[in-house]
């Protein structure tokens, strides 16, 4: 089994950018986190943070046939990019939702997520650990009861 996170803008600024609301992990931090984790499922993974919209598209339309779902936190693409939600939904992967911080606590319009309703599950403001869960319940879904 393969699977893909995908990492939106300013995600490789974590560990110093808002540590008081982001923590003071680093995304490098995560990534090895998540690779840990899914190989103690026996699960590889592809990795992707990017900053540059067209190619944070073009890596998802790329994921068809390559991995059977996707751990995405599409940052600030979260609250209004209906691109990177059509691309989600063309490629009919499932994927799972994972924010570092709770969306429900922040601004108002970070509340809101155009992913989260077509999403097989929605983590928040679990910091990092958000996205070992995440990775555990996709896989989970994946392999089926």
């Amino acid at each position: 089994m393969r699977i893909a996170v995908l990492n939106g803008p300013n995600l490789n600024l974590l560990g110093t950018r808002e540590p008081a609301i982001y923590g003071h992990v680093t995304l490098a931090e995560i990534e090895s986190l998540v690779r840990a984790e899914a190989k103690a499922l026996g699960v590889e993974v592809e990795w992707l943070q990017s900053n540059h919209e067209v190619a944070f598209l073009e890596a998802i339309h790329a994921l068809r046939g390559r991995v059977d779902g996707v751990v995405v936190n599409a940052a600030a693409w979260t609250h209004g990019n209906l691109a990177v939600r059509d691309a989600l939904l063309g490629v009919g992967l499932p994927y799972v939702e994972v924010h570092l911080s709770n969306l429900f606590a922040r601004e108002p319009e970070r509340r809101v997520s155009v992913l989260a309703d077509r999403a097989v599950g929605f983590i928040c403001g679990l910091g990092p650990a958000g996205y070992g869960l995440a990775v555990r319940a996709l896989v989970g879904r994946l392999r089926g009861p």
